[in-house]
């Protein structure tokens, strides 16, 4: 349901032109959409009851969406509530509808209400359009009775009215207070060409980290060389073949490459280790976790 191109003068007319429904028209139209995927019957009663989804639409221009995209909305969940109804349950097709095009239109609100997430369970996206209206029904209440409420009391009076918790209402104030702002902003006038971004941390390491990470890598491989230098030619190989590779191999695949018993290279590992866990301590004052 393409809307694009359309004024909303121009979706209005079409939709007030469109036929109306009897409810024996509408049950027909149901049955074939149903049992016989007749596309023919969908459209025309989807095309019927557009004039619903465009009047559903208009009631959230408040939050400051399109009308073109509420309405494309409103559409997706029309047709939703088409495919999804069941006509034996004797339900008009334009109430079952109703909340299909309600619940179309808040996801597309509450996604596009900022780039931080808003919320998505049932208590959250009942917050976030009732919350105003809730608040000023108790402010009202509250300036009838001679009464004044802070902030603080106010917040758990709204949570209370609408079921969730404190910090929900927390969340969701600041959410519908303020707004997304771009990194590239400039902070200020007096603070021309600075932006936002260069505010921020740094999430990277610093040249301090970087320079004492290297030293410490660079004395660990003179250590290791070192150690593998008091080996020979075959413990070496082994104690490469099983720490040095990133797929070390087994005792087994070994033992077959030298002519040895798989029980025998454990025991050239375990004294190459011994060899070389003696020239570490000599060089570090510790026992090297490599071997541990």
């Amino acid at each position: 349901m393409a809307l694009d191109g359309f004024s909303e003068y121009s979706l209005s007319r079409r939709a007030m032109q469109a036929e109306l429904l009897d409810a024996d028209t509408e049950l027909q139209l149901a049955y074939a959409w149903r049992d016989q995927r007749d596309e023919r019957a969908l459209h025309r009663l989807v095309t019927a009851y557009m004039r619903l989804a465009i009047s559903m639409a208009a009631k959230f221009r408040r939050y400051g969406a399109p009308m073109n995209d509420l309405v494309q909305e409103a559409g997706l969940g029309l047709m939703k509530a088409a495919d999804k109804f069941d006509p034996d349950r004797g339900v008009r097709f334009s109430t079952y509808a109703v909340w299909w095009i309600k619940a179309s239109i808040q996801d597309y609100v509450m996604r596009n209400w900022s780039m931080v997430r808003t919320g998505s369970t049932s208590s959250q996206k009942s917050l976030f359009f009732n919350m105003r209206r809730v608040q000023a029904r108790l402010e009202r209440e509250a300036q009838s009775r001679g009464e004044s409420l802070d902030r603080h009391q106010l917040r758990h009076m709204i949570a209370r009215e609408v079921g969730v918790p404190l910090h929900d209402v927390e969340m969701m104030e600041g959410r519908l207070a303020g707004s997304d702002y771009s990194l590239n902003a400039t902070q200020s006038a007096e603070d021309e060409g600075r932006e936002w971004i260069d505010a921020l941390e740094d999430g990277g390491d610093q040249a301090s980290d970087t320079v004492a990470r290297d030293k410490d890598i660079g004395t660990l491989r003179n250590w290791l060389v070192s150690a593998m230098s008091e080996l020979n030619d075959r413990e070496r190989f082994i104690v490469r073949e099983r720490k040095l590779r990133d797929d070390p191999r087994t005792l087994e695949s070994l033992g077959n490459e030298l002519g040895l018993s798989k029980e025998r290279v454990r025991q050239l590992e375990a004294a190459a280790f011994g060899k070389m866990r003696k020239s570490l301590e000599g060089q570090s004052g510790e026992v090297m976790g490599f071997f541990a």
